[in-house]
């Protein structure tokens, strides 16, 4: 019988998918310390994809995260999403679809973002209802749930959400306007009474990063109730993006020192989504961990980069999975052996021009698009900054650790060499 300790309680957590169990599973897989806890996590599922990704030629990526909607009730500064097409959505056939492709493909894992998913509650709630080996969740910013859906949410038992707040009400309500900070207490007031495990998502940049990473901010959280916590560096995507938010290196590098000794003081998942590339060895785009479907339908690697040659309108999943783009950008992985400086976007521009430019993928950024040209001129010299700050953490990172994210990159190497070398 399986139990976590949250906020000093002990609780018990009900089966697969129940929301309670995803963040055990969770918990499991960021503080895994071997290749073997890996191999014998959630009944074998690194197994199991594994012997999918041969039979379907791809790999097969633990989670889905789709957009439902362009569209938000909010107009976040400095927020990515407001360059998209706000009338762009995908249907409830369409999201139907896909997640039947997707659990044919053994994925179980649905996160949903947007735009503001809640927009389309009730088509979530239909979903979630007709999909019951799936577990959901919902990136949102929290002022629209209700009583009403939080009773939905308990009575269902496989949604949990994962409430935006940057920081107290200030901090919070300088990007996403007067009273939003209210709201989303209220939301977690509201999930917290119905015994719903939820988590915060934390957007941290250079005004509100002291505040997000502080001991007061993240026991404020645990004590409203949250389970988890997600923690995003601003990365300044899309055209007109605001550069004053980008943290300096010292900045980020102290973020991740306050996070790492937070989440292993408290036994709390705690994961920031940069400073983390341990945990997840490296970039896990492009279905090596994950895939992101935008509300226009494009398949792209993740959430944050913008670029895809397939449109799930014209493909199937498994058929974007193996797209020419998903496969170079496979291989293109690890972008650095330091897994602090992993990611395409702001470490490795040069190395995603090249994929996109090789492939003949395009931008998605469909309100104002940019090439990766354009992104790297942002982004270069924030990786120039940040790259001696990261090799002294690396340096200085535990021997076991370090030694864990080598024997994983074998593994995923491996892996890649009996999926999409094999087609």
């Amino acid at each position: 019988m399986a139990h976590m300790t949250i906020a000093g309680r002990r609780v018990h957590i009900p089966p697969f998918p129940h929301h309670k169990y995803n963040v055990f599973q969770s918990r499991k897989f960021f503080f895994a310390r071997s290749a073997l806890d890996h191999l014998v996590l959630g009944r074998g599922i690194a197994m199991r994809e594994m012997v999918r990704g041969v039979l379907h030629r791809c790999f097969i990526p633990r989670a889905l995260l789709i957009d439902p909607t362009s569209a938000c009730n909010l107009h976040c500064t400095g927020c990515w999403a407001a360059d998209y097409g706000r009338g762009d959505e995908l249907s409830f056939e369409d999201l139907d679809s896909i997640l039947v492709q997707a659990e044919r493909l053994g994925i179980l894992c649905c996160h949903m973002s947007g735009g503001e998913p809640l927009v389309r509650k009730d088509d979530v709630l239909r979903l979630a209802a007709k999909h019951r080996h799936m577990v959901f969740g919902l990136y949102t910013n929290g002022t629209l749930v209700d009583a009403a859906f939080a009773d939905e949410m308990a009575r269902l038992e496989n949604i949990s959400l994962f409430l935006s707040i940057e920081g107290w009400r200030e901090e919070t309500d300088f990007r996403r306007g007067a009273g939003t900070y209210d709201k989303v207490i209220a939301a977690m007031d509201l999930l917290r009474e119905r015994d719903i495990g939820f988590a915060f998502s934390a957007c941290y940049h250079a005004k509100n990063w002291d505040v997000v990473s502080s001991d007061a901010f993240l026991d404020f959280l645990r004590e409203k109730g949250a389970w988890f916590g997600w923690l995003f560096q601003y990365v300044p995507v899309g055209e007109g993006a605001d550069l004053s938010l980008v943290c300096s290196p010292e900045q980020r590098a102290e973020v991740k020192r306050r996070v790492d000794a937070y989440a292993k003081r408290h036994d709390f998942v705690l994961v920031d989504f940069w400073n983390n590339g341990h945990l997840v060895f490296g970039c896990a785009a492009a279905g090596t961990g994950f895939v992101h479907i935008n509300a226009h339908g494009d398949v792209e690697p993740c959430a944050f980069c913008h670029y895809s040659d397939s449109n799930i309108h014209e493909k199937t999943l498994v058929e974007a999975l193996r797209s020419p783009f998903f496969r170079r950008f496979r291989a293109a992985q690890p972008f650095d052996r330091n897994p602090l400086m992993g990611c395409p976007l702001v470490d490795h521009p040069e190395a995603l021009a090249a994929v996109v430019r090789e492939t003949g993928a395009r931008s998605t950024h469909v309100g104002a698009p940019e090439s990766p040209e354009q992104l790297g001129a942002k982004t270069q010299p924030i990786h120039d900054a940040w790259r001696p700050v990261a090799e002294r953490i690396e340096a200085a990172e535990p021997a076991g650790r370090r030694r864990h994210f080598a024997t994983m990159l074998r593994l995923l190497r491996w892996k890649k060499w009996w999926t999409d070398s094999k087609s």
